[in-house]
């Protein structure tokens, strides 16, 4: 084998013993082990509340789309900090394209002002 080749052997080795961790670890908790299933046990159990109703009532697509829109903004900040970190390194033409980003960012931010899609009911 070439050198190159040899450098992925400890990323396989790695992902070997996780898939193996994951599926003995599925394996032996499904096989062993005691199985007693009473009315009691097989009852749902949340936060110490007694489950009252239908679980399965639709939620609003306002909470969805706040979910989705804080992780959007959220991963606005991943780009931001190696960004500033190498601020000096990238120069105008890293400044440039940053500003187009913030610009496209602050696009969908007013887009989703104007929609209205963080306004509650």
């Amino acid at each position: 084998m070439q050198s190159e080749q040899l450098n992925y052997i400890p990323i396989f080795m790695q992902l070997l013993l996780a898939v193996g961790f994951v599926a003995g670890t599925i394996f032996v908790s499904g096989k062993l082990g005691p199985k007693r299933n009473s009315q009691s046990k097989d009852k749902n159990f949340e936060c110490g509340i007694e489950s009252v109703g239908n679980a399965r009532i639709p939620f609003s697509v306002k909470y969805f789309l706040v979910a989705i829109l804080f992780v959007l903004f959220d991963v606005e900040v991943i780009f931001l900090y190696p960004w500033a970190i190498n601020f000096k390194d990238l120069g105008i033409e890293g400044m440039i394209k940053m500003v187009v980003f913030m610009l496209l960012l602050l696009v969908g931010f007013f887009y989703i002002i104007k929609k209205k899609a963080l306004d509650w009911e």
